[in-house]
């Protein structure tokens, strides 16, 4: 039988949150390719009389397992290959400074404020910026054997190892992982639609934010690789016409929902009836067992998956023809020059960038200043626990802790029971699997995974044993001490400046949506009564939703962390939700009326317009939630009516005096 807690020894809910596991499937291949990756270095190592060197590469092994993340193929190139190169100049400059004092502190120093600054690019370059700081601390903190040439040649090319193994069935699988994240998001629409009409809304809020992820992803996936191609492979360019086609069945699923009568069971599985369409590549006769539609919105579905079934079935597609929904990205090098312009230029990129070079500086003061055994784990533990894009600081540093000393106790055993050589080959292989196979639970999971591993392979280079643990868990403490200390309590940016004017401008966003969905003027720029084009307006609900997306994450990640900061996320949650619930019922309203609805007249646009707008800013001034009266009105029968509600509740959750 269950038993609560006493009054008074209930976990506050941010540390349970913190505590939870995430739920995410077992990457079989991932696994597989850790254990070889990991362990065939320190085979060939040991096979040659060479220990040490087999122990190097296996790190550099393990910088790739933390990296192969992606689906795609040529996405895991980018994930995987871009890093090792940083990571090769960061053991260079490491090793150059090694044993000399000062000059190392000034040297990790500025390496780390660059670091931190080429982080806040994207995901490529901020796994690249965290190879970089990772492999110059270990530069600087380790006598590393041969030639100044021979460690990062080594690390890389374990690093590289992993790449190999991830790329071997790439003739035999080319395209697969993109047309399955495209058949998935199918599937999680036809999901989306089999809520559609239940009260309460709640199961269709998570099926709506489910097929946002998915079309993400599926989008991110598609893009990236006809960046490449410039639309010239018709394996792309289809698999880009079936995610415009299934916009369509996406845009009707709010007015089916506000309806409030659930579709017919056939309408679902037609969707998935494609979905498997699209993931085997069928392009023969397709019969769809669609029922009459009735009404606007089931005219609405039922439109769109004709459509959506006459786009996947066709075996030919005019490239031309095709929309990216969010825009074809930019050639390599104009991103590139962007990017280091935006990094040079904005103040969060150096922001960030000084948080970091000031907590590695102070830690390689301390520890140039007092003797600290393996002194280099402090600096390791910073850089890991400072990753922006990769949660709460906070969070990152309880879970760090927690994670180093459930790793120490697997490492104790490891090191007190395996005799030195061919055994730890053997516990390698059981060992890392584990980092891929928990890093997806959690931080904490993942760094109880990786602990024992590192210290295995530094028992490898220096033979120390079971000598290795309390210094480990001193170093790692103090790590997310400063971390804590000098990296998130000492910097007065509160929460509400980093993520309420991204939501403050999605709402600003949201105005602009209302407008175009109905062709009213804004600042002269559309005529009243003229018609946006569709694809306009498909982006523009697109990028709204992707940018709730990470706005919705952002918030998560705050309530893991006390309070105050905790308590205002979860106060402030509600509105995300909100202006995702405008969005649908503008998207509804313009179904309706493409359908056959009556136009809402011009003033009703522009007052709803008004008051999203009077909300923006509200949200960029409040540092508070204030309910004040909303002043909406207008025909109870208009398409608008539901889409007023839903203004109105956003207004009441958060407007200030």
């Amino acid at each position: 039988m269950s038993r609560e807690f006493p009054i008074g020894l209930t976990p506050p809910d941010w540390l349970v949150r913190n505590l939870q596991p995430q739920q995410a499937p077992l990457n079989w291949p991932a696994i597989a390719r850790a254990a070889i990756a990991m362990a065939l270095p320190l085979t060939i190592g040991l096979a040659v009389g060479q220990p040490a060197y087999g122990a190097l590469a296996s790190m550099g092994a393990l910088s790739g397992v933390i990296g192969d993340t992606a689906d795609a193929y040529r996405m895991r190139i980018l994930n995987i290959a871009i890093p090792q190169l940083f990571g090769a100049i960061g053991v260079t400059l490491g090793s150059a400074v090694y044993g000399h004092g000062w000059y190392a502190v000034a040297a990790l120093t500025g390496i780390a404020l660059v670091s931190g600054m080429i982080s806040t690019i994207g995901a490529v370059a901020s796994v690249s910026g965290l190879l970089l700081l990772l492999n110059s601390v270990i530069g600087a903190g380790l006598p590393l054997p041969g030639a100044w040439w021979l460690a990062p040649v080594l690390m890389s090319g374990g690093g590289l190892l992993v790449l190999l193994l991830a790329l071997l069935a790439w003739p035999l699988r080319s395209g697969i992982p993109e047309r399955s994240a495209v058949a998935n998001t199918y599937r999680t629409v036809a999901d989306l639609l089999a809520t559609c009409g239940d009260d309460p809304t709640a199961g269709y809020d998570a099926a709506r934010q489910t097929v946002t992820q998915s079309l993400n992803q599926s989008y991110d996936l598609v893009l990236a690789r006809r960046a490449r191609h410039h639309g010239r492979s018709p394996e792309l360019t289809r698999l880009l016409a079936q995610l415009n086609a299934i916009t369509p069945v996406v845009e009707a699923a709010p007015a089916v929902h506000q309806s409030g009568h659930p579709l017919p069971p056939e309408i679902r599985e037609a969707v998935r009836h494609l979905a498997h369409a699209v993931e085997t590549g069928y392009t023969g006769p397709i019969g769809l067992a669609l029922p009459t539609p009735t009404g606007e919105t089931t005219r609405a579905v039922d439109h769109a998956l004709r459509h959506a079934a006459e786009v996947v079935t066709a075996p030919d597609v005019d490239p031309r023809g095709i929309d990216d929904r969010l825009g074809r990205p930019a050639a390599l090098r104009i991103r590139t020059a962007r990017a280091a312009r935006n990094v040079l230029l904005s103040s969060g990129s150096w922001r960030y960038g000084l948080r970091l070079a000031v907590c590695i500086g102070l830690a390689q003061v301390l520890v140039s200043s007092v003797p600290v055994a393996r002194s280099y784990w402090v600096a390791l533990t910073i850089t890991f626990v400072m990753k922006p894009d990769f949660g709460s600081v906070f969070s990152r540093a309880l879970l760090r802790a927690l994670g180093t000393v459930a790793g120490l106790v697997i490492a104790a055993a490891v090191l007190s029971v395996v005799p030195r050589g061919w055994w730890e080959v053997l516990v390698l292989l059981v060992l890392a699997p584990l980092i891929p196979a928990l890093t997806p639970r959690g931080y904490g999971y993942q760094t109880a995974a990786i602990t024992p591993v590192i210290l295995l392979l530094s028992d490898v280079l220096n033979h120390q044993g079971t000598a290795l643990l309390l210094p480990r868990l001193v170093d790692s403490l103090i790590g997310c001490g400063i971390a804590l200390i000098a990296g998130y309590l000492l910097w007065p940016e509160s929460w509400h400046t980093r993520v309420g004017d991204r939501l403050a401008e999605a709402v600003a966003d949201t105005a602009r949506y209302v407008e175009s969905a109905f062709g009213t003027a804004e600042a002269g720029a559309v005529a009243a009564g003229e018609e946006v084009d569709p694809a306009v307006r498909a982006r523009m609900r697109r990028r709204l939703y992707r940018d709730l997306s990470v706005i919705r994450t952002e918030f998560q990640r705050a309530l893991t962390e006390p309070p105050p900061t905790g308590r205002l996320a979860a106060g402030w949650l509600p509105l995300v939700v909100a202006v995702e619930r405008i969005v649908d019922a503008t998207t509804a309203a313009r179904v309706r009326v493409k359908h056959g609805a009556p136009v809402p007249s011009p003033a009703e646009v522009t007052q709803v317009a008004l008051q999203l707008r009077e909300l923006s800013q509200g949200v960029r001034e409040s540092e508070v939630l204030v309910e004040v009266r909303t002043d909406l009105t207008g025909p109870a029968d208009s398409v608008l009516e539901p889409l007023r509600q839903e203004v109105a509740a956003a207004r009441a959750i958060a407007s200030p005096h």
